[in-house]
């Protein structure tokens, strides 16, 4: 039996994961689609027969041939559309953030009241090579990740690129470790000539609750790829990612891989399993395996921690989570 989903925000990520859906997904069918922009809207239906374009995200939560729900529109909506989607008693997957600030995210997770609707959109941990990495980890000692991409839209600023890029990295390293992050230290030296209104790139310390001290390099403009990279220190083994390729190509008196544009193919394992076992745990009732609303708050405290330490010129600031969304866990 097929359950009818719909989609809000068809910008990259969400057109992507329409497609996805549509495409690759079984037991669910794309039945609306909402975006600001019409025309876009036009374009997905064209796309994908079965879906109809809702008016707003309102209307599309509220349709009754929508069973659950994908938020991938602008970060500002998040909070307010999945507050929606349990009004109406829906499921919701949530790209992150889960809310642009802390106190919103807390809203969040105290609307939810551990029924446990909130699915959120940290895809790394069904990535097939973190997945290989997580299964591997003894007695780990520290942690390196890297984030690095092509070029950073114009908007973005130094605080942006933690809560748009760093989070990622916060969420992955807390569930590496099985410890949730407890402080965090900002760092940046010399800054790229080739950017403007972003201290790029930066580094970040991280102290997980077990005592591991893990780094955290964030460089958007690095322009030669997108480029993934994570490794973990045991006491008697060293565990990374076999990335940025799957193949090499020898020819012409050289060796060489390529780099993916953005984050879209480099994860697109990862989305499509994301979206399988979502799907799977929504037809069947269960509980969904996927970070969860109260993870997001936990990875939007860190990253405010993160913030608040640049702020401060980089001393370690205590990851602190508002009293009353745990106490609604």
């Amino acid at each position: 039996m097929s359950i009818g989903i719909g989609v809000i925000g068809l910008g990259n990520m969400g057109t992507d994961h329409t497609r996805t859906l549509h495409r690759f997904v079984s037991g669910a069918t794309v039945t609306r689609v909402a975006d600001i922009n019409s025309e876009r809207a036009a374009e997905i239906t064209a796309q994908v027969p079965s879906a109809t374009a809702a008016s707003d995200g309102l209307e599309l939560i509220a349709a009754p041939d929508v069973d659950a729900v994908v938020i991938a529109s602008h970060d500002s909506t998040h909070a307010p559309l999945t507050i929606a989607c349990l009004e109406a008693g829906k499921p919701v997957l949530c790209e992150k953030p889960l809310a642009p600030t802390v106190k919103d995210a807390a809203d969040v997770v105290a609307h939810e009241r551990g029924r446990g609707l909130i699915s959120l959109g940290f895809m790394r941990r069904f990535d097939p090579g973190y997945a290989e990495l997580k299964a591997a980890i003894e007695k780990p000692l520290v942690v390196h990740t890297r984030s690095r991409g092509v070029q950073s839209c114009p908007e973005v600023d130094s605080a942006m690129s933690i809560t748009g890029s760093a989070i990622h990295d916060f969420d992955t390293i807390a569930w590496l470790l099985d410890s949730p992050v407890a402080e965090v230290s900002w760092h940046a030296g010399r800054q790229s000539p080739r950017v403007t209104g972003l201290q790029d790139p930066q580094v970040m310390l991280v102290r997980t609750e077990d005592g591991v001290l893990s780094t955290v390099e964030t460089y958007l403009n690095a322009r030669y790829g997108y480029d993934i990279r994570c490794e973990v220190v045991c006491e008697t083994r060293a565990v990374r990612l076999a990335e940025p390729a799957r193949t090499v190509v020898d020819a012409d008196l050289r060796s060489a891989m390529q780099y993916a544009a953005d984050w879209r193919p480099r994860f697109a394992d990862a989305y499509r399993l994301q979206l399988q076992v979502w799907v799977d745990s929504v037809s069947g009732g269960l509980p969904s395996p996927l970070a969860g609303a109260h993870d997001g708050l936990v990875a939007s405290a860190v990253a405010d921690a993160a913030i608040r330490s640049m702020q401060s010129g980089g001393e370690f600031v205590p990851v602190e989570t508002p009293a009353k969304a745990l106490g609604s866990m």
